[in-house]
């Protein structure tokens, strides 16, 4: 599994050069909004990447939750980490978009509002591992991650369910896209998509390590104190 990791490094950062050269270069410019609708390769596979590490957080919560599997609460946790990076870069991605085309750099619509919700939810959630020493910690991030992970939903189909400013989808919504152009999009979203397993796997290496190594340092501060010199 270590020779594993250089190996997916290297064709991550291959991927992500090619998509990159997809994006600004070989996919055809939008006819009304021009240049400026590249961002749609980094927008859009930064919020689908998002919302399946958020769905992962979802699922290894409520493994927490019913068997109390520390394995499960370190995928949680890693998974909302590196979520909550990609939810940034769309939080900053989409008034950058926004400013050339609607004139605003944001506007509190549904799906705009809702997405700024489930950002917060999950950096709440990273606060409360981050600075929370009670052993319930783990037992209450989950519980919140349940209710994050229910507005991944609302956030998606909201701007079927309300009129907003943002956009209808062009996949799903009755809107059609040049075929290159969904051609890049899926191989940006490919290479996003490896990058936040190659993140989201070190980091869990990472986090196995330091709990290993803060149990033993509990264990031998134990025996200290059973055993007084």
């Amino acid at each position: 599994m270590k020779k594993a990791l250089p190996i997916l490094g290297i064709l991550t950062a291959a991927l992500l050069s090619y998509a990159l050269y997809l994006a600004l270069v070989w996919a055809p410019t939008e006819q009304t909004m021009g240049d400026v609708q590249r961002i749609f390769y980094y927008h859009v596979p930064s919020a689908w990447t998002a919302f399946i590490l958020f769905l992962i957080n979802f699922v290894a919560s409520i493994c927490y939750l019913v068997r109390r599997n520390p394995a499960a609460d370190i995928v949680a946790l890693v998974c909302a980490e590196v979520g909550v990076v990609f939810c940034t870069i769309v939080l900053v991605t989409g008034p950058i978009w926004a400013r050339p085309v609607w004139g605003i750099w944001w506007t509190w619509d549904m799906r705009l509002t809702s997405t700024l919700v489930l950002w917060l939810i999950y950096v709440s959630y990273l606060v409360l591992r981050r600075f929370s020493s009670s052993g319930q910690t783990p037992v209450l991030a989950a519980s919140m991650a349940v209710l994050g992970a229910l507005c991944v939903p609302f956030v998606y189909f909201s701007i079927w369910f309300f009129r907003t400013q943002h956009p209808q989808p062009v996949m799903g919504g009755g809107g059609s896209i040049d075929p290159r152009m969904l051609h890049v999009l899926l191989i940006n979203w490919l290479a996003f998509s490896c990058f936040a397993f190659l993140v989201c796997w070190s980091r869990y290496r990472l986090e196995t390590i330091q709990r290993e190594v803060d149990q033993q340092h509990a264990m031998r501060s134990l025996n200290d104190s059973r055993n007084p010199r």
